[in-house]
C-alpha cells in the first residue's frame, strides 16, 4: 500500500471510496485530504473502501477512473 501511495499521480484521498459504506462508518472525507497515513490506515482496516482499479506501471500509479485514463496511462 505504501508503494502505491508514494507513486500515485492522483490525490491520495482519491484512493478512498466515499460510498455508502464510508458514510455508514461515519467517516469524514476531510480527514484523508493529503493524509497518506490516514488513507493507508483506513484501507488496511476496510479494504472494500479502496477505489478501483489502481494501475501500477514503472514508478507511477493512477486510479483508472474514468476508464479512458487506463488506455492513456498504459500507452505512455
Amino acid at each position: 500500500m505504501e508503494k502505491i501511495v508514494s507513486v500515485l499521480e492522483d490525490p491520495v484521498e482519491d484512493l478512498v471510496r466515499k460510498d455508502s459504506k464510508f458514510k455508514k462508518l461515519e467517516l469524514n472525507p476531510d480527514d484523508y485530504v493529503g493524509n497518506a497515513e490516514a488513507v493507508i490506515e483506513i484501507l488496511l482496516k476496510h479494504k472494500q473502501l479502496m477505489q478501483r482499479p489502481v494501475l501500477l506501471k514503472d514508478d507511477s500509479a493512477i486510479i483508472g477512473r474514468p476508464k479512458a485514463r487506463i488506455v492513456e496511462f498504459l500507452s505512455s
